[in-house]
């Protein structure tokens, strides 16, 4: 916590104690009367076992007030209101009413917990409520008894079906049925089987199935005593109705006979006034042009004509549609043929407009910018070529407060930019066809890009130039693939010579190094004449003709050699332009059912290969290369290497709107070939709102050393984050954390073992921050506030690195956009 004074510390500190003493001192019961409870907790006890899962405790009708470190922060903010419970106070809004125990909606809890474990099987479970009241307290817990009795188990099943092509098809499907002989009754199941009835008929040419024609009666076995649990269930499967709820004909599987595509047809126009032609046994109709390649638009549909009707195949034509992002949502018609048993599909597009333009405004937040307002404009060409592609040009700027991993004497960046995308709605590549290499199902796309950006006050200023060229494509809704066959990036630094103003820690430690030669003749030009005192070298001249003429005259062998050289070789890597051409592969697997899923984990693997091709090439033609032997491409030596990284985010829900949030991460770039280091641009850092936040970005390694550099990166990098997620007032939500991470060198010629990984023994460098965070959730995103505690610094001596900077004067304050992980 930077620039603070010790009076502000020390008065911040007393108004936070005053102001949490005053809510957790309210006393939660001042407003009960004696022959009133408050609820404290509720218990399930099935048996002897405590029922722990939070689906049965959220059929009871009361729940507790909510607690936090053991008190009900919102109901002694709703107690610090002088104005009667439940009038309407903003205390009393953002609070919390005293939750009473209320015998009538024991009742109904009692209920609800019978029907329960009725829908289980257990037809004659009994369940009994008890209140314990708490010592002294006029506090008490809920306990629910539960008795279930006996499962009620299924002995036989008896199915009637009035459709022979249903019965034929239930038959040859029964081993996926939910409802098995032997099983215990349980109506998630029945529920189950019928959903799994009526996909299996649409699925398989009976597109008129009705799922409410599925039927289950239940008969209990009374005749033999000693099996009076046994049930028998009747399936039946009744004919279609029509409106008037009267029997029509027979379920039957039809095929498909006919398939008519509509594009951009104006309402009411009559058929005979339509245009038409045939491709893949589709006729599509138009009127006076198709603006379309035939191809395009009859690829996505997986209605084929004289096959069986599938629902799944309409639901595949509805996705395929949609994801060209060409036409609106489009309509898709099923009727039957009439004084025929076959069906007519017929496909309707309406095409959004051609041309699209928006414009966006956002505010932004990154490790090396504070707070940032970004604007964007966008031009979209749809169907450019005929075949649903979309070609978009965007333009964007940015401007923003520098933060303190920015290293600038400036207080603002800015940055512009130019971008041109082209989507392909299917896998391309130049003179040759990948048809049939990807499933049609699983979406693939073909993605063009190439863009520029200029950055100032950021680092050494820079243009950067990039080309990609790669796929996308999705197997179903929870897996992902992305393959960058080439990715080509140019990283210009247009002020080199600023090195020494912007790494300004580097220049210190130069600078240092550089005082016992202030006197020395061959030295003495190099620093600058105006101060007496502890000489600082001139920038740039100064600095890099001392490091020269340092090198060239001075003993290889002495510490301070080594340290001017590892200098000079960061300050020529880091102001070297980039050329990086490289291909890569990113899996993502996500199980998240829906936005709002609380229970889910994401894992992503990628692999990253850079300078291969550029090495191929420079083996056939010749190539040029500088004095140690690195090849160039127009001048700039292209980097080489292999990159590889794991992550994984695991969410569980562990009470009612609290999260407990884990994540994972390692990777590694390992140089070779043409390359003894990685660029900086595609190195690891460590620290930040988004790492560990005990340590500002790039504030953290690599391994024990303390803050080594200005930007402090390496390619090897391990990361472990854990957070519980809580509720706190209305939209504003609580969060406790521990981070845990760092990075190191390794494999990249770099020995120091303060930095570099020596194996398990570098484990003990893995630094470990904790500390609380508030959130405040604007629906659309979440303002996030985080301040992060040094539990454990590696850069210590091992006797003080425990707990040493733990407190408010060494804390760092994080600002960020939307959750971390």
């Amino acid at each position: 916590m930077k620039g603070a004074t010790p009076l502000t510390v020390l008065t911040t500190k007393v108004s936070f104690i005053l102001l949490v003493c005053t809510i957790y001192s309210c006393s939660p019961l001042k407003n009960l009367s004696e022959d009133q409870w408050l609820l404290r907790k509720n218990e399930i006890i099935e048996g002897t076992e405590k029922r722990t899962d939070e689906a049965v405790y959220n059929l009871l009708i009361q729940q507790p007030n909510t607690y936090i470190f053991g008190s009900p922060l919102k109901l002694n903010i709703s107690n610090l209101s002088k104005k009667k419970p439940g009038s309407d106070t903003w205390l009393n809004r953002i609070g919390e009413q005293a939750v009473l125990i209320d015998q009538k909606s024991t009742n109904r809890s009692i209920e609800r917990l019978q029907a329960y474990y009725k829908s289980l099987g257990y037809f004659n479970a009994s369940v009994k409520a008890q209140i314990i009241g708490h010592h002294r307290k006029q506090k008490a817990t809920v306990r629910y008894q539960i008795d279930k009795g006996r499962a009620f188990i299924i002995d036989s099943i008896k199915t009637i079906f009035y459709s022979p092509d249903l019965d034929s098809l239930y038959k040859n499907n029964k081993g996926t049925s939910f409802i098995q002989k032997g099983k215990p009754f349980n109506y998630e199941r029945f529920d189950a089987e019928r959903d799994r009835i009526s996909k299996l008929a649409k699925d398989n040419g009976i597109y008129n199935f009705q799922e409410s024609a599925v039927g289950f009666s239940i008969s209990r076995d009374t005749v033999q005593k000693n099996k009076d649990s046994l049930l028998t269930v009747v399936l039946s499967v009744r004919n279609p109705k029509e409106n008037n709820e009267t029997a029509s004909e027979r379920y039957l599987i039809r095929k498909i006979k006919r398939v008519n595509l509509y594009t951009d047809i104006p309402y009411n126009t009559p058929k005979v006034a339509l245009d038409s032609i045939e491709h893949n046994g589709i006729t599509i109709f138009f009127k006076d042009k198709l603006h379309y390649k035939p191809k395009a638009i009859t690829d996505p549909v997986y209605l084929v004509e004289g096959a069986i009707y599938g629902e799944y195949n309409r639901q595949l034509t509805y996705r395929k549609m949609s994801s060209l992002n060409t036409f609106k949502y489009p309509n898709i018609s099923i009727s039957e043929i009439e004084g025929e048993p076959d069906l007519l599909a017929e496909i309707y597009l309406n095409s959004k407009d051609t041309y699209a333009a928006q414009v966006n405004l956002d505010v932004t937040h990154s490790n090396i910018q504070r707070l940032g307002l970004a604007f964007s404009s966008s031009l979209t060409a749809r169907n450019i070529f005929g075949g649903a592609e979309i070609l978009s040009l965007s333009g964007r700027g940015s401007i923003g407060v520098l933060g303190d991993a920015a290293l600038s004497s400036e207080k603002y960046l800015s940055e512009i930019g130019v971008d041109v995308n082209l989507n392909i709605p299917n896998l391309w590549f130049p003179f040759i066809s990948l048809k049939g290499l990807l499933s049609k199902n699983s979406l693939p796309q073909t993605k063009i890009s190439l863009g520029t950006s200029f950055q100032k006050n950021i680092g050494l200023d820079k243009q950067t130039l990039n080309a990609t060229y790669g796929f996308n494509w999705a197997p179903n809704d929870f897996l992902k693939f992305n393959a960058s066959l080439i990715e080509v990036q140019y990283v210009q630094n247009l002020n080199p010579e600023r090195f020494f103003s912007v790494y300004g820690t580097t220049y210190n430690r130069l600078n240092t190094l550089a005082q016992d030669y202030t006197q020395d003749p061959v030295f003495e030009p190099f620093f600058d004449p105006t101060i007496t005192n502890n000489g600082e070298l001139t920038i740039p001249q100064g600095a890099e003709n001392f490091i020269e003429t340092f090198l060239n005259t001075q003993d290889n062998s002495s510490e301070q050699y080594k340290e001017i050289q590892r200098i000079e070789e960061r300050k020529n890597r880091l102001i070297e332009n980039n050329l990086i051409s490289s291909s890569q592969l990113t899996l993502i697997k996500n199980n998240k059912k829906e936005i709002t899923d609380p229970d889910f984990y994401q894992f992503r693997a990628k692999i990253e290969s850079a300078g291969n091709l550029l090495s191929l090439l420079s083996n056939v033609m010749p190539i040029e290369e500088n004095e140690s032997g690195t090849k160039l491409i127009a001048g700039v030596p292209y980097a080489q290497y292999i990159k590889t990284e794991l992550d994984f985010i695991k969410h569980w829900r562990v009470g009612r709107d609290q999260v407990l949030a884990f994540r994972s991460f390692g990777g590694i770039a390992i140089p070779y070939g043409n390359a003894s280091t990685i660029p900086f641009a595609r190195s690891y850092f460590a620290g930040g709102s988004n790492d560990n936040r005990a340590w500002n970005a790039y504030a953290l390694g690599p391994g024990s050393t303390n803050n080594l550099n200005d930007f402090n990166e390496a390619n090897f990098k391990l990361a472990f984050n854990l957070e519980y997620r809580f509720p706190l007032l209305g939209a504003i939500k609580g969060a406790l954390f521990t981070d845990a991470g760092n990075i190191w060198n390794a494999l990249d010629g770099v020995n120091d073992p303060e930095r570099s990984f020596q194996g398990i023994s570098s484990l003990q460098q893995i630094a470990i921050g904790s500390g609380f965070g508030v959130r405040y959730d604007f629906t659309y995103f979440v303002f996030r506030l985080d301040v992060g505690f040094k539990t454990y610094n590696p850069s210590l001596e091992n006797s003080k690195r425990w707990f040493r900077d733990y407190n408010f004067a060494n804390s760092v304050i994080n600002i960020g956009i939307n959750y971390p992980f």
